[in-house]
């Protein structure tokens, strides 16, 4: 009797879910199937019933293509976007949270995008002007680009760093070689120089190729290349790291690039690895504020100017949400950066006396700074 009373509870239970679910959509979807779609797809109960609302809210014909559909879930988010601003709930802590993770379930789809995953096996598969990192056992990095990939070896630029012994020669030498793959991951091979050809007009050198390519660190944020004008102030200690914006002036910059969890930022002159900053910049009629330490430097020695690579603090929901909508231009009101394109280094005379950056010779690169990107 008992067993016959809890089988028929749990079959009006069950009614009763799908009868909520429908209702939910109007009567117009399964969402019985929504749900296991989500749940296959590795998503919490609480996200997919985040995404039903957000479908409803968009209108969405077919809302299961949320689970694979970046074009979908930019149109679920601008939605929810222009609901918010009618409302003028956008600095509003709940919507910024619930924008917050849309954009988590966002950037989960995009990097379960192939070219996110499949990677490459051989150096043969590398493009010209691939920006290297090379070492020789105890001595780098160095700096070199691939000028051009044959059959056999590989051509880079002579490369460029720590001074060597006079009479130094690469030819024969074991090296390792480190490269940043753009909208993949970092890479590392170990492989031997072929030749060094110092008295061309155009040095170069030529390495054996290497068919086991390790993929050492996949990107975590979407990158945008930029040319905004910023402004930089030096902190004392990361401790310092706020998103109250300053008064007083900065020294001048161009922000070369930028994600949630950091940017590069062209000066004039020297930095230090290990610094501290604080960023501020325009998105839109937005004004962003991000700190954080250089991570790495690329100095330009004959242009007197660095690309500093700082790896950011933890931005605030609301200011993430910001950069991310730039970031995937999703109102498609930004100017696009063409991949060749780079930003002109800001006149040293802008800058104010007062901000002094400490010169280091160190050059160090982030995994995921590595030059060409």
């Amino acid at each position: 009797m008992a067993a016959a009373i809890i089988v028929l509870v749990t079959a009006i239970l069950a009614v009763l879910a799908v009868f909520l679910l429908r209702r939910a959509g109007a009567g117009k979807f399964p969402w019985m199937q929504f749900y296991l779609k989500g749940r296959e797809s590795g998503l919490r109960f609480r996200e997919i019933s985040l995404l039903r609302r957000v479908s409803v809210d968009a209108r969405l014909e077919n809302p299961t293509a949320l689970f694979w559909s970046l074009k979908q879930l930019d149109r679920a988010l601008k939605t929810v976007i222009v609901q918010a601003q009618s409302r003028s709930q956008d600095r509003d802590p709940a919507y910024n949270m619930l924008l917050a993770r849309l954009f988590d379930l966002r950037k989960r789809v995009e990097f379960d995008q192939p070219r996110y995953k499949l990677g490459i096996k051989s150096s043969r598969k590398l493009l010209p002007r691939q920006g290297l990192r090379i070492t020789l056992p105890g001595i780098g990095p160095f700096g070199p680009i691939v000028v051009e990939n044959l059959a056999r070896y590989m051509a880079i630029a002579r490369p460029q760093g720590p001074k060597l012994p006079e009479g130094f020669s690469w030819k024969n030498q074991k090296i390792g070689v480190y490269f940043w793959r753009a909208d993949d991951a970092g890479y590392f091979f170990q492989t031997r120089v072929l030749e060094d050809f110092i008295d061309r007009q155009f040095p170069i050198l030529h390495l054996l190729h290497s068919d086991n390519l390790m993929r050492t660190q996949k990107r975590s944020s979407v990158r945008l290349r930029t040319d905004l004008p910023a402004e930089l102030f030096p902190l004392q200690t990361i401790d310092q790291a706020s998103e109250q914006p300053e008064d007083a002036r900065g020294l001048h910059c161009r922000l070369a690039d930028l994600s949630e969890g950091g940017m590069a930022v062209l000066i004039g002159g020297e930095a230090r690895v290990g610094l501290p900053v604080k960023v501020q910049f325009v998105l839109g009629d937005f004004e962003v504020v991000m700190s954080g330490v250089v991570k790495g430097i690329n100095f330009d020695q004959k242009k007197n100017r660095s690309l500093l690579h700082v790896q950011a603090a933890p931005p605030s929901a609301m200011v993430r949400n910001r950069i991310l909508i730039y970031v995937y231009n999703l109102f498609g009101d930004r100017e696009t950066i063409l991949p060749r394109e780079k930003p002109e280094a800001p006149p040293r005379d802008r800058a104010p006396d007062r901000i002094v950056l400490e010169a280091s010779t160190q050059l160090e690169i982030p995994a995921e700074e590595a030059a060409g990107e």
